[in-house]
């Protein structure tokens, strides 16, 4: 009887442990994937080198993505209870994987627009732009206007282009071509007479005409007085925005960039409206069509700042996952290339020149009072010294009406500082949008133009910034350089441009982990994405790229150059 009752009490037990043992995922994929539901993957990357820019894992081989997000990552254990009858294995062979690159500094549809345009970029000699400016003449009607930039005399070593040099080829069509920077173009005659510019025209606030030795205007418009010119020239239809938006897109892709921080067209003396319509009818209308295919992150001009306090209050900062309202931006300064950086000491190669204050400094002080109370971010432009000093001396005191609270203040292109000023922007928290390709056109001409003691000690000084706590984020402020990340990263890891032996104050290269955050992570923080963006952790969006190199070490020895695929939540976005 006892003998049994065991037994039945054993036959049950057992029943129920086998009952257990087939309804254990390790044992059963169907209850795995019955248990799981919605979190059975769409595809997982196996075999890969990722380098997930989070510090609590910084390296893994595999992960597992649904619903553009990612559900897991770390080795094959680790995410194999993700994988179901469908999900897409992407086997990698051990190449190496990177977060998406987020671009802190860009101006995506005037970008896409220059695409579109005359581009006289990387010429080397008079002739060459010459011939260029007559190959786009023969194209249009008369009437027509010739646009495009990109020039740089530092590459040609002569002087700079005037009127007189496109006036034959192009009497009757309008010519405007920007410099690299975006802070000095050069006009034509029929242009100049177009915009009313005369001998007598006085120099605009916050800009300068430039005139030859008889008086007369030679071409040379820099910074707000480029408006002159700018103002005079037809509107660029939406189509041609649209198409321009796709163009730029296409081309961050290509170069493993999922997200950007667009600064708008708004060069000094272009319209404040531009940024306003760009939302309304082309990052909006592409969003309705589906048709977004990277991530913006909006800047408007701080002028517009109640404006854009209005539409956060109506509509929230995050429009979809495609469109995020950022904040508002200014000027305190032009350019080094244009001698207009503004210095504590006059330029060396313009002794008279200390370079030029944009803006009124109390308008200034009060459009980012104002923008910071309402909980706009504020990002300000400011490339020389003096300009920086006074950047930072302003948002402290605005600090110090407003509270202290997680702002996380910006000043785009930092390039040019006092040794001392490294350390404020780490100990006030305010973040350094810089952007490194601009060394390998500065690197020749700063110790001319400022000195080679004041340009050895503080131009570029990107490890002196993070040895001060600074949190750096890399751009690349395309059109002004190319959006190319990895070369950008390359560059400020060896500081060496073209032709060089050597690297450009050496003391000041930084490690491929920082270069590789400042383009990833620290960027998503500089633009209050880091929750979503920057690093490839579970929840946050399926953005990354994949490089030619088959392991780590080799990608270290010799950072490439290009990327072999952009996936954007986890689907193939280039190839194309």
């Amino acid at each position: 009887m006892a003998f049994g009752k065991n037994l039945a009490l054993f036959l049950s037990a057992a029943g129920v442990a086998l009952l257990a043992i087939a309804f254990l995922p390790s044992f059963n994929p169907f209850w795995s994937s019955w248990r799981k539901g919605r979190q059975v993957a769409e595809m997982v990357v196996l075999n890969a080198t990722i380098y997930t820019s989070d510090a609590s894992l910084p390296f893994a081989a595999a992960m597992a993505v649904r619903d553009g997000r990612i559900l897991g990552i770390g080795n094959y254990s680790t995410i194999q209870g993700f994988i179901g009858d469908g999900t897409h294995k992407l086997n990698l062979n051990g190449k190496v994987v990177l977060p998406g690159f987020i671009d802190s500094h860009v101006h995506l549809i005037f970008g896409g627009l220059q695409l579109m345009r005359v581009k006289v970029g990387g010429i080397r000699n008079k002739e060459d732009f010459v011939s260029k400016v007559e190959e786009a003449v023969k194209e249009k009607s008369p009437g027509q206007w010739i646009l495009g930039g990109g020039w740089n005399i530092d590459l040609w070593g002569g002087g700079y282009p005037e009127a007189s040099w496109l006036d034959g080829i192009s009497p009757q069509n309008p010519v405007w071509l920007s410099r690299m920077d975006g802070h000095m173009g050069v006009a034509n005659s029929l242009a100049l007479k177009i915009a009313g510019i005369t001998r007598d025209t006085l120099d605009p606030v916050g800009g300068a005409i430039t005139k030859n030795s008889n008086g007369e205007p030679n071409g040379l418009l820099v910074d707000s007085a480029m408006k002159l010119v700018l103002s005079k020239i037809p509107e660029v239809s939406v189509d041609e925005t649209r198409a321009a938006l796709f163009l730029a897109n296409r081309h961050a892709l290509l170069h493993g960039v999922t997200a950007m921080v667009d600064m708008g067209r708004f060069f000094p003396g272009a319209s404040v409206e531009d940024s306003w319509q760009d939302l309304s009818e082309v990052y909006e209308w592409a969003d309705s069509l589906g048709k977004m295919m990277a991530r913006v992150y909006l800047f408007f001009p701080m002028a517009t700042w109640s404006q854009l306090a209005e539409l956060i209050r109506e509509k929230g900062r995050r429009l979809s996952q495609w469109i995020y309202l950022g904040g508002v931006k200014a000027f305190a300064d032009g350019s080094l290339g244009s001698n207009s950086a503004l210095f504590h000491e006059p330029y060396e190669d313009d002794p008279s020149n200390n370079g030029i204050q944009i803006v009124d400094i109390d308008w200034l002080a009060n459009a980012t009072l104002h923008s910071d109370k309402s909980g706009l971010q504020v990002a300000i432009h400011a490339i020389g010294d003096k300009a920086n000093d006074m950047v930072l001396d302003m948002y402290r005191s605005v600090i110090s009406v407003n509270g202290v609270r997680d702002r996380r203040f910006r000043i785009e292109h930092a390039q040019h500082l006092l040794p001392s000023t490294a350390s404020r922007f780490g100990q006030e928290t305010v973040i350094p949008s810089v952007q490194p390709d601009h060394m390998l056109d500065d690197a020749g001409a700063a110790e001319k133009k400022i000195g080679t003691k004041r340009a050895l000690e503080g131009s570029y000084i990107f490890q002196s910034l993070l040895d001060g706590g600074a949190p750096l984020a890399f751009g690349s402020d395309w059109p002004v350089t190319d959006i190319n990340p990895l070369r950008a990263i390359k560059t400020a890891i060896y500081r060496k441009p073209p032709g060089w032996d050597h690297a450009w104050i050496p003391t000041e290269r930084i490690s491929l982990d920082d270069a590789l955050k400042a383009h990833t992570i620290s960027a998503a923080h500089a633009c209050f994405l880091d929750q979503e963006l920057g690093s490839l952790s579970p929840g946050k969006y399926a953005d990354f790229v994949v490089l030619p190199a088959n392991s780590w070490a080799e990608f270290a020895q010799n950072p490439s150059d290009f990327v072999s695929a952009t996936y954007v939540n986890g689907k193939q976005a280039y190839p194309f």
